[in-house]
């Protein structure tokens, strides 16, 4: 089943206020929409995304959306302006969707803490019903005005539920729901209320109180909130190692967590020889007890052949991801004495971050030289190591 991801990003968040749109700004010490781009870049049920921008951020993309990170992300990504209203941008960003989708998941930028669970089971319940959101239900009494300031009826609370996003589609549901929208001049603030419209059913799932929606100045507390909760050492089951080496030689290329490195030099291997992911790979795969990257990618079999080890690191994750555990935090140490690495840290833990499916806050990576000592002291070779925690699910 092949399952497109549309991050609605086209607005300026005006209710927020600020002279910048409001999916740049930081909460937990990380741009919102980089939270919610990692949650589906990094998701192993999702094979293609598609992020709808302000036009001015389509031409100059912040750096987690840049040719560095995307060209390592192992799925395509494409960046498409936005129209203006939320209807136009998503209507943009199907439009670009590969034609092999079969499942459309809709999610809103400004909500940064959906959580892998959240998007598998909208993900699911779609595919089942063709049409599914989550939601979450009234915890307070609901009344009903309509007349402002007076109550004219109080409504069952257990039969409202109030949506968030993500949202997903069978493709022709969708497909059906844009067409009548484009016929006519009503607006619409999700995508369940077009399918409805159009006369489909659509299923309820449960949502999380925490995937709130950053909508004006007095939501940003709460997000800080939840993102320094994230931030918490995490409760872990176990732990992994790993460990990676290659040989360097001229006329390579050196890729280092998904990131190409300026250098004379690069590792050689069957794959891009991304020591930093294969470390990271080894690890993950360590921890669930599932062997080492050369059982599951072995350099014998040619569909390996100068793969994207960021690719490699994404199928080790959904491997553990299917015994039931998730990553906790990853720890990498390079061992390189030449070039120096700290100025592409950022970029590497971005990158690794997206493909293992948790926040870059869970991700270090460290740069060391072996003070000319042995092959790596001497230039000859590159070596990485990694630890990471991984925990039930």
């Amino acid at each position: 089943m092949h399952v497109t991801a549309i991050i609605a990003a086209g607005g300026l968040g005006r209710r927020l206020g600020g002279d910048q749109p409001k999916q740049l700004l930081s909460v937990g010490g990380r741009p919102i929409l980089e939270r919610s781009v990692a949650a589906f870049l990094g998701h192993p049920a999702i094979d293609a995304l598609i992020v709808a921008l302000p036009q001015g951020l389509v031409d100059d993309p912040p750096s987690y959306l840049g040719p560095a990170v995307l060209d390592g992300a192992g799925k395509p990504v494409r960046l498409v302006a936005g129209g203006d209203r939320r209807q136009d941008s998503v209507a943009n960003a199907f439009g670009a969707a590969d034609a092999a989708s079969e499942i459309i998941v809709i999610h809103d930028a400004a909500r940064p803490f959906a959580s892998a669970g959240l998007i598998a089971r909208t993900i699911a319940a779609a595919a089942e019903s063709g049409a599914a959101l989550a939601a979450v239900v009234s915890r307070d009494t609901v009344k009903l005005a309509r007349r402002l300031d007076w109550v004219s009826e109080t409504l069952p609370r257990e039969t409202i539920y109030l949506a968030q996003t993500p949202q997903a589609f069978r493709r022709d549901v969708l497909a059906l729901a844009l067409a009548e929208a484009a016929r006519t001049p009503l607006d619409a603030t999700d995508e369940a209320t077009l399918v409805e419209r159009a006369g489909r059913p659509v299923r309820l799932v449960q949502g999380e109180a925490t995937n709130i929606k950053i909508t004006t100045a007095e939501d940003l507390p709460i997000a800080e909130a939840i993102a320094r909760s994230a931030l918490a050492p995490a409760r872990t089951g176990r732990a992994g190692t790993g460990y990676d080496l290659h040989r360097l030689v001229a006329g390579r290329p050196l890729v280092l967590g998904g990131v190409t490195i300026p250098s004379p030099t690069g590792a050689l291997g069957h794959s891009d020889a991304d020591v930093v992911c294969h470390a990271a790979t080894d690890a993950i795969l360590g921890a669930a007890c599932l062997g080492d990257i050369g059982r599951h990618f072995p350099d014998t079999d040619p569909r390996w052949k100068d793969a994207s080890s960021l690719d490699l690191l994404r199928r080790a994750v959904a491997l553990v991801a299917g015994q039931g555990f998730e990553i906790g935090n990853l720890d990498v140490t390079v061992v390189l004495e030449k070039p120096k690495i700290k100025d592409h840290i950022d970029a590497m833990r971005a990158a690794v971050a997206a493909a293992i499916g948790v926040d870059a806050a869970r991700v270090s990576i460290k740069g060391k030289t072996n003070e000319g000592v042995d092959a790596i002291g001497r230039g000859e070779a590159i070596a990485a190591h990694a630890v990471v925690l991984i925990r039930a699910v």
